[in-house]
């Protein structure tokens, strides 16, 4: 029996245990030869049985139902996109959190959208002044600072939380945006070659006043065609 099996029996036997979550490449069917199972354990409290470990094949982590609930840090939302709930004691509440984890309320695409769009603009102008003054070094760093305020504010704006890039063609196959915004092109093409196209999105869903709020935006119009 491996260790993922060994899991899941001790798991199904365990009545403190009220919920499992398979993430990670095994859960989006992307699995590979070096692939490990990432397993959340949800226990009704901490008692010292179940704790978080990481091994060659098996990741554990080991959360309550109240942590399952705690969607503020942004980076580990992206973990429940695509899970799999294998065992769900609560009457479907493990799946309900699950999915919060994994989705934008409205008053959180507010926020993101507004907090990540500002950041995106403020990473690409930067670019642009460098690259108008001859610092395409410079500029360079900046593009790839503007990535991931990129990729926050379009999945934001379709109320989804960010890919981690490893899985973003596997979740824009499954899940595909609105055209222009394909793996290829975000993938492909540097961040302020998209602002044309993202501003369009962001003024559309009510976020012009952001874009608003920066001074001469000229440079980044005229980006597109200088890719």
């Amino acid at each position: 029996m491996s260790a993922y099996e060994e899991l899941l029996a001790r798991a199904e036997a365990d009545p403190g245990v009220v919920g499992l979550i398979l993430s990670g490449s095994q859960a989006r069917g992307m699995a590979g030869p070096h692939s490990d199972h990432d397993v959340f354990v949800v226990v009704r409290e901490r008692d010292g049985r179940w704790v978080t470990s990481l091994t060659p094949s098996l990741d554990t982590a080991v959360l309550t139902v109240e942590e399952l609930a705690d969607v503020s840090d942004p980076w580990a939302r992206y973990a429940y996109r695509g899970a799999v709930v294998l065992l769900d004691r609560l009457g479907g509440r493990i799946a309900e959190l699950v999915t919060a984890r994994a989705t934008l309320t409205t008053t959180e695409v507010d926020a993101f959208v507004r907090e990540h769009l500002d950041g995106y603009i403020n990473f690409v102008y930067r670019a642009a002044k460098s690259r108008r003054d001859g610092q395409d070094d410079l500029a360079r760093l900046d593009e790839i600072e503007a990535g991931p305020w990129l990729l926050w504010t379009l999945f934001a704006l379709h109320g989804r939380v960010r890919p981690y890039n490893k899985y973003l063609r596997w979740e824009l196959e499954r899940y595909p945006l609105p055209a222009p915004w394909t793996a290829s092109r975000l993938i492909a093409d540097r961040p302020s070659a998209l602002f044309t196209d993202l501003e369009r999105v962001a003024r559309a869903r009510g976020f012009g006043d952001v874009v608003d709020g920066w001074d001469d935006l000229s440079l980044l119009r005229d980006a597109r065609d200088k890719r």
